[in-house]
């Protein structure tokens, strides 16, 4: 009898598991599924560790992520919801041990590739998963000249395509749906995540979105207003060689305020960092900045404003990331915002940097996306999380490339839109300190993000915090707890301040907005 009673438990958490229904299909069959605007081009089985990306062979070996992946079934497709659509689409379905669930992977950039590192991890974690190209080739928006459907693709059309088919091929193979359907991704990724949550509220019961590119057409027009600022005279110009001079002048001014010197700041929005602290009091040198450097310095912080208006355009950095500075305020703008201006806002191949006039062209630029196809500036969640779903966000703090402060600001957007209702059961953001764009910096950039989700969605309730690590040449050498804003973690003044164990989440109400 006590050997049936400690295999109970075993059999109920297996009874959990989706098995295959009679009307499972097998892999290569999927090739003759019937899709309404869309044909599957390939579906085979990939065995275990053997997939290699498409593409030059890359220079540094291909990535271990790939040799661990288990058997799947890989089904490529073509998506064509409008006349000028060539959406391409890739569904992997493991061929065994599916946990029932389904995650669509973002991309970056400008997309116009398939993330095959983030489908290889879903598949390797037990999902079935998706991504797409958002219908064109490269990282660069020169596709949307003179192709207007093509933008509407990449601005939400394509995600929501691929959803829609991924689910009906996830159905088709396992003869099952999935019990979950979440999004995961970062950057641009963020920003699909949030236009699909707003635009299509039933396609996922999750979503997982770090450093949104929400706001984008503001936030391309202020990388370009902000850059030209920054270097407004040769002599405005900060060389990359002074980064650091900066930097370790915010970590002497700020770093101990939390109580452990790190080299991280857990609170940047309570460093009041003065940059005239730094001004040269003779000749200038590298230990020091000029008048004109301190004014540069000032705007990053500051952040692109309308020369008319004074509204801002584009939230400044953090202090804490000036060591990425380079990045928006470097010699030229972001190729990225650059090209939007070209393609997108002033629709000339043919547009440099030099010609842009801020008190003309910004306004162009807010004008040029009337149906925010584009701009994810739309923050009414409501219908998405009035059938249950949640959104999780977070964001570095050392962020050199989309502000925090536009995700902060965002985050307070929706809660509007909701008379503030929805924090920490609808909706939820995690300050990184000392992390960059998505991932790197000293601060611990390493952490899961789609199981706190889960465990959000099971219980109601978002995680009151997220333990995350930072790792040195492959091992873990620091562990902090990433937690809510308005919260920051604390060490309780006993322990390795290198354990999140010795940390807890307490309120601190400085430096939630900028």
């Amino acid at each position: 009898m006590k050997r049936r009673a400690c295999l109970l438990p075993a059999l109920a958490i297996i009874s959990l598991w989706p098995t295959a229904s009679a009307s499972a299909a097998s892999c290569e069959s999927i090739a003759a599924l019937n899709l309404p605007n869309a044909k599957v081009t390939m579906a085979q089985v990939v065995a275990p560790g053997l997939f290699t990306p498409p593409g030059p062979p890359p220079t540094a070996g291909v990535p271990t992520v790939f040799t661990r992946i288990p058997q799947f079934c890989r089904v490529t497709a073509t998506l064509t919801p409008s006349s000028d659509s060539d959406i391409k689409i890739e569904v992997w379905l493991p061929a065994s041990g599916w946990n029932g669930k389904f995650q669509a992977v973002g991309n970056g950039g400008w997309n116009g590739n398939i993330p095959y590192a983030a489908l290889a991890n879903a598949v390797i974690g037990g999902y079935a998963t998706a991504a797409t190209d958002t219908g064109h080739v490269g990282n660069t928006a020169s596709f949307a000249l003179g192709h207007p459907e093509k933008l509407i693709d990449f601005g939400y059309r394509a995600v929501h395509e691929m959803t829609v088919k991924a689910k009906s091929i996830i159905d088709a193979f396992y003869g099952t749906a999935p019990t979950l359907s979440i999004w995961n991704g970062c950057s641009q990724g963020g920003r699909q995540g949030i236009t699909a949550a707003v635009r299509y509220p039933t396609d996922f019961d999750g979503v997982v979105v770090g450093a949104p590119a929400v706001n984008f057409v503001h936030l391309h027009a202020g990388r370009v207003a902000l850059n030209r600022s920054v270097n407004v005279t040769p002599a405005n110009a900060i060389p990359a060689s002074k980064l650091p001079l900066i930097n370790q002048a915010v970590l002497n001014a700020c770093d101990g305020k939390d109580g452990v010197t790190d080299g991280v700041l857990e609170n940047p929005g309570a460093c009041a960092f003065d940059p005239r602290v730094l001004q040269c009091s003779g000749e200038s040198d590298n230990g020091c900045l000029t008048p004109a450097q301190v004014e540069s310095a000032s705007r990053m912080y500051a952040g692109a404003k309308h020369p008319t208006t004074n509204a801002s355009v584009l939230p400044g950095l953090a202090p804490g990331a000036e060591l990425g500075w380079n990045v928006l305020g470097g010699p030229q703008p972001l190729s990225l915002a650059v090209d939007t201006f070209k393609y997108v806002f002033m629709k000339d191949k043919s547009w440099e940097p030099s010609r842009f006039n801020p008190a003309i062209d910004i306004d162009l630029a807010m004008g040029s996306d009337p149906d925010d196809a584009l701009g994810a500036s739309n923050a009414d969640l409501r219908p998405f999380f009035a059938r249950g779903g949640k959104l999780l966000m977070y964001h570095g703090w050392s962020d050199p490339q989309v502000t925090p402060y536009n995700t902060i600001d965002f985050f307070y957007k929706v809660l509007q839109t909701t008379g503030g209702a929805g924090v920490g059961t609808s909706i939820q953001l995690y300050m990184v300190p000392g992390m960059n764009h998505c991932q790197g910096g000293p601060g611990t950039d390493i952490f899961d993000k789609v199981g706190p989700l889960e465990e959000w969605i099971r219980t109601g309730t978002a995680p009151a915090r997220i333990d995350a690590a930072h790792m040195t040449k492959g091992v873990v050498d620091k562990t902090r707890p990433l937690c809510p804003l308005g919260q920051v973690a604390q060490w309780n003044g006993s322990g390795s301040t290198n354990d999140a164990a010795n940390f807890a989440c307490v309120a601190s109400t400085v430096g939630a907005t900028r």
